[in-house]
C-alpha cells in the first residue's frame, strides 16, 4: 500500500533539514527519508565552518568577490549574490535556534581560510561545526510535529506521472521491502558523491544516488566534471582518510616535503592559502618529484594549547593514529571532497522536472562555479534548502495532490547480493581515482568510459547502476571540457580556454550540450 504525505524530503543534512523546517513552518506534513541515521550526512563531517558576513569589517560584496574568484569564471553571479546576502539572516536564525558557535568574551570568533579576503568563518566546538549544525537542526525539526524523520530508509528511485515527479520508491526499514510514498513535491537533498573515488573524506553514505535518481527521472545535470579534491587528508596506512581542515593552514600551518622543505611558495604566490585545486595539484606534483605517497602538514610552530583547543577532534584523531600534531608534522595527501556539479536548478531549487526540487551538494545552482570557496557549502545548504522549501510551498497551488498507487513500471531487484555491488564499486572507485581524478587526459578518460560501459552491461543492483552511471557522467563531462579550470585539470589541455566558459548540461539519452548560464530562474511564483 502506498503512503501519502504533503512533501517528501530525501536526505537529512543541512539542506534537507532546513527545507523540512521551512515546509513544516508553513503547515505542511513532511516526510524526511534518509539512508542511515538522521545525523549521518556530509554535514556532520564538515570541520572548516560556515563562511558568513557578520563581522563589522566584512561586506557581502567582498564575500561575493572571493567566491567569484574561486569559481574560475563559471559562477552564476545571481546565485552568489543570493548566497552572500541571504546567508547572514539564516545563520542568525540558527543562532536564535540554539546553535553554539565558538565565542570569546561573548563575541563570535571569526577565522580565515584559503582564498577569503576577511576573517569570516564561524566554527563550533573548534572543528565540529557540521556536527553542531546537525544537532541544532534536528532539535528544531523534532519540535515540528508535522515532520516525520524516517532513518534507514534507502530511496531507490523517483516516480513520475505525465513528466511530473509525484513519489519515491524506498526500502521500508521495518518491512524490509520496497514501498512508495506520494506527495505534492520531492525535495532532493542527498549530498555529494565522494565515495565514487578510492580516496575520499566523505562518509559511506555519499554515493551520489540522489544525482543518479534525478538523472534517470529526466532531470538536467550540470557541471559534473568539476570535483573538488581536498588537499589535506590524513595519509597513514590503516587509518581512515580523515579530513584535516582548511582552517589548519588558515591558522598558520605549512606544507613540507619529506626533506622538511616548505614547497608551496614554489607553486603559487599565495602558498598554503591558494585555492584548494591549486594546493591539491601542487601536492601531487611534489609527491611525484620526491617519490613519496604523502607530504607533511606542519603545525608545530603554533602554541600547543591553542591547537588542542582550536582543533580538538583533529588532535584526538591524529593522536589515536600515533601523531601528536603539537610536536610532529602530519602525513597528508589529497582526497575527493566535494561535487560542484549536480542536478541543475534555478535559484529556488526547482529542477527541470516539475515537482522535483534539489538543494545542497546534490544540486548545481552555479554558486560554486568550477571550484567551491572554502566553507561556502554549509551556507549554501542553509540558504538554498530554505528557498527550495519556500518555492515548493508557493508552487503547491499548481501541484496536484497525492496520487493513488498506480501499476509499477517494472520491478526493482532488491535481492542482488552485496558481492556484485562490492566488486562493482571497487572497480569504479579505482577507475575514478586513476583516470578521472586530480589530473586527467583524453586517453585515461576514454578508457574509463569504455570500462564503465562494459560494467553497465552486466546485471546490476539499482545502487550499482546508479554508481556506475554517475561515474560515467563525470568522465563524459571531463572528456568534453578540453581545458583546465577550477577543480577540472587536463594535462593535455593545461590552460583555460574562453570557448569553454560555459556549463556542461547532460540529459538522459542525450549527448552533452552547453549553456553560458546555469540557471533558468522562473521566480518564486507568488
Amino acid at each position: 500500500m502506498a503512503l501519502n504525505t504533503d512533501f517528501i524530503v530525501i536526505g537529512s543534512g543541512v539542506a534537507g533539514l532546513r527545507a523540512a523546517i521551512e515546509l513544516a513552518s508553513a503547515g505542511a506534513e513532511v516526510t524526511v527519508l534518509t539512508k542511515d541515521k538522521a545525523s549521518e550526512s556530509n554535514t556532520e563531517y564538515a570541520q572548516g565552518g560556515v563562511a558568513v558576513v557578520l563581522s563589522e569589517d566584512d561586506d557581502p560584496g567582498l564575500h561575493e568577490g572571493d567566491t567569484l574568484v574561486a569559481g574560475a569564471g563559471l559562477c552564476d553571479e545571481r546565485a552568489v549574490e543570493t548566497l552572500v546576502t541571504e546567508g547572514p539572516k539564516y545563520v542568525q536564525q540558527l543562532i536564535d535556534w540554539g546553535t553554539e558557535f565558538d565565542r570569546e568574551g561573548g563575541e563570535l570568533i571569526f577565522t580565515k581560510e584559503a582564498a577569503h579576503s576577511r576573517r569570516r568563518i564561524l566554527h563550533a566546538h573548534g572543528d565540529s561545526t557540521g556536527a553542531e549544525f546537525v544537532r541544532s537542526l534536528i532539535a528544531r525539526a523534532r519540535a515540528e510535529q508535522s515532520i516525520n524523520l524516517v532513518p534507514f530508509a534507502n530511496t531507490e528511485r523517483l516516480l513520475t506521472t505525465d513528466g511530473r515527479c509525484v513519489a519515491v520508491e524506498f526500502l521500508d526499514p521495518v518491512l524490509k521491502a520496497p514501498r512508495q510514498i506520494y506527495g505534492k513535491a520531492v525535495i532532493m537533498c542527498t549530498g555529494g558523491a565522494g565515495q565514487l573515488y578510492q580516496h575520499t573524506t566523505n562518509p559511506p553514505v555519499a554515493t551520489g544516488d540522489g544525482m543518479a535518481m534525478a538523472y534517470f527521472a529526466g532531470a538536467e545535470m550540470a557541471d559534473m566534471e568539476f570535483v573538488q579534491f581536498h588537499p589535506t587528508a590524513l595519509s597513514i596506512d590503516g587509518a581512515p582518510r580523515f579530513l584535516l581542515s582548511e582552517a589548519m593552514r588558515g591558522e598558520g600551518g605549512v606544507l613540507r616535503n619529506r626533506a622538511g622543505e616548505r614547497f608551496m611558495p614554489n607553486y603559487d604566490e599565495r602558498a598554503e592559502l591558494a585555492p584548494r585545486d591549486i594546493v591539491s595539484r601542487s601536492i601531487v606534483a611534489e609527491m611525484r618529484r620526491t617519490g613519496t605517497r604523502f607530504v607533511l602538514l606542519d603545525m608545530t610552530a603554533l602554541d600547543a594549547d591553542f591547537l588542542k583547543h582550536r582543533f580538538p577532534k583533529i588532535y584526538e584523531t591524529c593522536l589515536a593514529n600515533g601523531i601528536d600534531i603539537t610536536t610532529a608534522p602530519i602525513p597528508v595527501s589529497p582526497a575527493s571532497h566535494y561535487s560542484m556539479g549536480g542536478v541543475r536548478t534555478d535559484l529556488w531549487g526547482r529542477s527541470s522536472v516539475p515537482g522535483l526540487y534539489a538543494a545542497g551538494e546534490v544540486a548545481c545552482t552555479g554558486v560554486h562555479g568550477a571550484n567551491r570557496l572554502a566553507s561556502n557549502s554549509l551556507l549554501e545548504g542553509l540558504v538554498f534548502g530554505a528557498r527550495a522549501g519556500q518555492a515548493a510551498i508557493a508552487d503547491q497551488s499548481q501541484i496536484p495532490g497525492p496520487k493513488p498507487q498506480y501499476e509499477r513500471l517494472g520491478t526493482l531487484d532488491f535481492g542482488l547480493g552485496t558481492q556484485m555491488s562490492t566488486a562493482v564499486r571497487k572497480r569504479v572507485k579505482r577507475l575514478m581515482w586513476e583516470r578521472v581524478g586530480i589530473l586527467r587526459n583524453r586517453d585515461g578518460l576514454e578508457r574509463a568510459i569504455a570500462e564503465f560501459d562494459q560494467i553497465a552491461r552486466a546485471s546490476l543492483s539499482t545502487s550499482s547502476k546508479n554508481f556506475v552511471t554517475l561515474a560515467r557522467l563525470i568522465a563524459t563531462a571531463a572528456l568534453w571540457r578540453q581545458e583546465s579550470r577550477g577543480g577540472h585539470y587536463r594535462t593535455d589541455f593545461p590552460e583555460q580556454d574562453e570557448r569553454f566558459r560555459i556549463h556542461s548540461i547532460q540529459r538522459l539519452n542525450e549527448m552533452i550540450t552547453s549553456t553560458p548560464e546555469i540557471n533558468f530562474d522562473r521566480g518564486i511564483g507568488v
